[in-house]
């Protein structure tokens, strides 16, 4: 430190000029640190040293935000409906003391001078009893299949539980195509994503030896005959929208006591409460179509079989050269799609639209299709 000049109380510290060749070894320095991988995954034993039992749920959130999920309230005000899911989820974590809680939030990728892209877009929380054990920022592009980071932590982290542990996997999204799903991710223009990829993820999030209890899918149309039949192996319920979800987005509320609402492990009635609270609470704010629907897997087993071959032939017919967008309807509506069996398995919330040709509709199969 030098002498402070002409009695001024400022203090000047004179750094020695950096030579060129050293602004380039910090600028290499930084590049690789950017592209340097996630840190070692840290074994869950390792994460807390406390003895309680072994969690008697476990809960997976897949939060998409890699696309447009502003939205204005009756306010004006701006929300973000993946970083809503995000906090509710995160609720849901501190407020389940027998729980273990996954989220991963994918998120839009950032680019450094439009060059390349040295941050990670992908966030992972564990929580276990109630607490936030870690927290892992992680590349969504790499792997060769789209959930293999996922994947990835998901094995590094799940703590097995107790013989009778309910597992839960929730998606927040836009729809999941069920043909070409190029451009779903808003970062990633090339990559694909549709409903079979999920099955995909499910597959080796399940191990391919359990299944799921339930799966919820808060996104729009996705209760298909395609989308139920592709992921009917690793669930055991499946609840989904037939139709236009208002903001993809389901209120998470009842997940907030799993030890009420799940205490008899009767997952069946605590999808179908799910189901009805989300259905509910959109009544209130939504004036457009509402329907969600639970989908008991083993019981509409026969119904997917039955209408498999023509929902396939109408979706490779749609897979061929460019048209306009599919028009979507009531599988009720086609006799091709009707039969004694439709209504087995299937419990369905449904409010036409408080407009449009189709508001004086009073009931729903739960199962949409496309021509």
């Amino acid at each position: 430190m030098h002498d402070k000049p002409n009695g001024s109380n400022t203090s000047v510290t004179q750094l020695p000029a950096m030579p060129v060749g050293g602004i380039t070894c910090v600028a290499l320095g930084l590049f690789l640190f950017s592209c340097a991988p996630t840190r070692p995954f840290q074994p869950v034993t390792s994460l807390t040293a406390d003895a309680a039992p072994p969690p008697r749920y476990s809960i997976t959130y897949v939060i998409h935000g890699d696309g447009n999920y502003l939205y204005h309230d009756t306010g004006g005000s701006k929300h973000r409906a993946d970083e809503e899911a995000l906090t509710r989820a995160a609720s849901v974590a501190t407020r389940n003391p027998h729980a273990e809680v996954l989220i991963f939030h994918q998120r839009p990728k950032r680019r450094l001078l439009w060059l390349f892209s040295p941050f990670r877009d992908g966030t992972f929380y564990y929580y276990r009893h109630g607490q936030l054990l870690d927290k892992v920022s992680y590349r969504r592009n790499r792997g060769q299949t789209r959930f293999d980071p996922e994947v990835e932590l998901y094995n590094q982290y799940h703590l097995e539980g107790q013989p009778q542990q309910v597992r839960l996997f929730l998606y927040f999204g836009h729809e999941i195509p069920e043909l070409d799903g190029s451009g779903y991710d808003a970062s990633y223009k090339t990559w694909s994503f549709t409903i079979d990829d999920l099955a995909g993820g499910l597959s080796s999030l399940a191990r391919h030896s359990t299944r799921f209890d339930l799966v919820v899918l808060s996104t729009c149309f996705n209760g298909t005959p395609h989308t139920v039949g592709a992921l009917a192996p690793y669930t055991r319920y499946i609840i989904a929208s037939p139709g236009n979800l208002h903001l993809s987005y389901y209120d998470l509320r009842p997940l907030e006591q799993l030890d009420v609402g799940l205490r008899d492990g009767d997952v069946s009635t605590f999808a179908t409460q799910l189901a009805r609270h989300a259905f509910d609470r959109l009544t209130q704010d939504v004036q457009t179509e509402i329907t969600a629907a639970v989908y008991d897997v083993d019981r509409v087993e026969g119904y997917l079989d039955t209408v498999d071959d023509v929902y396939e032939s109408a979706l490779a017919r749609l897979g061929g050269e460019a048209r306009p967008p599919p028009e979507r309807f009531d599988c009720a509506e086609d006799p091709a799609y009707v039969s004694n069996g439709m209504a087995d398995g299937v419990t369905v919330f449904f409010r036409a639209s408080r407009f449009g040709r189709e508001k004086n509709k009073a009931t729903h199969s739960g199962w949409e299709c496309t021509r």
